[in-house]
């Protein structure tokens, strides 16, 4: 008898009680709640981050498109132009863009106008940012947003 109740006080020591393991998913719980809205907030500023970036590549091809045409592209073809060429592009050395016209990193497709408003002299270039919409102040562009 009384090796069996050595034996029993040994397997109580061994596991964990319901306490025990409550206490361990508690103090998880809360470091969960306070690493995880860190890594979101950085997931949104490497997709800003990207969204310039490819905005600034974006911009280096339609300069060099305009040094061997003379002109920005214009019209319906817009940033089409800098992978196929256009009928109105004799001059044209392309493809400007390697990997075709990216979409920005919410999964939209950059707008782009020529002449600009914001740059009348040259286009207007910019992603919609993280909702989607045209306007507010998550647009990512190629002009100071603040004048």
């Amino acid at each position: 008898m009384k090796k069996l109740t050595t034996l029993q006080s040994q397997l109580r020591r061994a596991g964990f009680t319901l306490v025990e393991m409550l206490l361990v998913l508690v103090i998880l719980a809360v470091l969960a709640a306070i690493v995880i809205p860190k890594f979101s907030g950085r997931t949104q500023q490497a997709k800003v981050t990207a969204a310039q970036s490819q905005i600034s590549s974006i911009e280096t091809a339609l300069d060099a498109f305009e040094v061997d045409n003379g002109f920005y592209p214009t019209g319906s073809g817009g940033l089409a132009a800098l992978v196929d060429q256009p009928a109105n592009a004799p001059s044209w050395k392309g493809p400007y863009l390697k990997k075709g016209v990216p979409l920005d990193p919410w999964g939209n497709a950059y707008i782009y106008t020529c002449p600009g408003k914001n740059n009348p002299s040259s286009y207007d270039l910019m992603s919609m940012g993280p909702d989607g919409r045209a306007g507010g102040e998550d647009d990512i562009t190629n002009w100071d947003a603040r004048r």
